[in-house]
């Protein structure tokens, strides 16, 4: 799949409010897709003390974040929900030592910061690991304050990652725009009503957004037109 990104340079003009997801638009936290990079961990959920907690099908299941979600909405603020988020939040802090940067992702929060939109992340990802993953490519100040992670207390109930961000930027939805990397990113920037770009790095992440009801022409497999776009402005 190649960029197709309907009128990008009217996109980035009219951008004054961006929140990027964190896996995907910003950078490859894990060296395979997040589910099937900790299924085979040996020390994944179904073998950390949580068996009894989880339902059959949750225990095969190769993906901790939806048996995260499962836990928390059965017994909010629950022992299982709380270690199994402990978990996830020490391997994520694990990936970050070796996330590799998404192409021009760098170079366009830079940039998009300079000319004066301001900037948030919004993610299902821990905060912590969000916050060190900044730091170390000295990202920080070009989101800071507004990182939203996965809820502290996973199962209390709270406004989506992207509601939070918008919110705290005061931001203006008919100026704003969601950059995400799946279908679930997808439907909270519908929600808020905010205009929202795909990006799909392999085309299987193509296919489930365009799935989930994604336009092909607000799906990007690179972030280089948006860079262009804002360093030659028409």
């Amino acid at each position: 799949m190649t960029s197709r990104i309907e009128n990008v340079q009217d996109l980035v003009e009219r951008t004054r409010y961006v929140v990027f997801g964190f896996d995907g638009p910003i950078c490859r936290l894990f060296s395979a897709p997040s589910a099937a990079a900790l299924a085979h961990r040996p020390d994944r959920p179904a073998e950390a003390g949580l068996r009894a907690a989880l339902t059959e099908e949750e225990r095969a299941s190769a993906d901790p974040y939806r048996v995260l979600t499962a836990l928390a909405g059965r017994h909010p603020g629950g022992e299982a929900a709380a270690r199994l988020d402990a978990w996830l939040t020490r391997t994520e802090l694990e990936a970050v030592r070796t996330a590799m940067p998404t192409a021009y992702a760098d170079p366009l929060i830079h940039t998009w910061a300079a000319v004066g939109a301001r900037l948030a992340v919004a993610t299902g990802t821990s905060a912590r690991a969000v916050t060190s993953y900044l730091d170390a490519r000295g990202l920080t100040s070009r989101f800071a304050p507004y990182v939203f992670g996965r809820a502290p207390a996973p199962g209390t109930p709270r406004p989506a990652a992207l509601d939070l961000a918008l919110s705290a930027m005061g931001a203006e939805p008919d100026v704003s725009l969601a950059i995400g990397a799946t279908p679930g990113d997808h439907a909270a920037a519908h929600r808020a009503g905010v205009r929202f770009l795909g990006y799909a790095r392999h085309p299987a992440r193509a296919r489930a957004l365009l799935e989930a009801g994604v336009p092909a022409r607000c799906l990007t497999d690179s972030l280089e037109p948006l860079l262009r776009a804002l360093r030659e402005p028409s």
